[in-house]
């Protein structure tokens, strides 16, 4: 995966899931991933875990921002389906959050957090910037070992 953003514009759009369930919110969200230069981003929108699961069937995402106000359960829940899914499992999730505050639900299925109220376009550049870095690192632990694999296991059996 490329890390360089422009680069990736010219080769393909980012395809971002945004889910949340106040339309006002996610509207005022889209306009500034639409207000993000340097590449095409390709927006599908969701309110709740079954529109997710209806969107994933025709679109692929490779970024997922979700607005906490969905209520902890919903939030919980989302998170759960997303990370359990073989097609979303490995997609960066990034949490637009109302405050520092509030305790994180799954910490560990999250790679970002954004304020909304500090939410810019130049912080969802950097966001996605970070996760394509994040994936590009990920791609390469994984690749590194696939190919060391067997020489582990012949250290582990002696």
């Amino acid at each position: 995966m490329n890390t360089n953003m422009k680069d990736s514009a010219n080769s393909e759009p980012m395809h971002v899931l945004l889910v949340g369930n106040n339309p006002i919110e996610l509207s005022a969200v889209l306009k500034k991933l639409q207000d993000v230069r340097g590449f095409k981003i390709v927006t599908e929108i969701a309110f709740d875990v079954k529109s997710i699961m209806e969107r994933l069937i025709r679109f692929n995402p490779n970024f997922i921002l979700i607005d906490d106000n969905i209520g902890k359960a919903e939030l919980k829940e989302t998170i759960a389906t997303l990370s359990g899914n073989a097609k979303t499992k490995d997609i960066p999730i990034t949490l637009l959050k109302n405050s520092n505050y509030h305790e994180s639900l799954m910490a560990n299925s999250i790679l970002d957090y954004l304020l909304k109220q500090n939410l810019s376009t130049d912080a969802i550049y950097n966001t996605l910037k970070n996760s394509f870095r994040f994936k590009k690192t990920q791609l390469y632990l994984y690749q590194v070992y696939q190919k060391r694999k067997d020489f582990i296991l012949k250290l582990s059996h002696g």
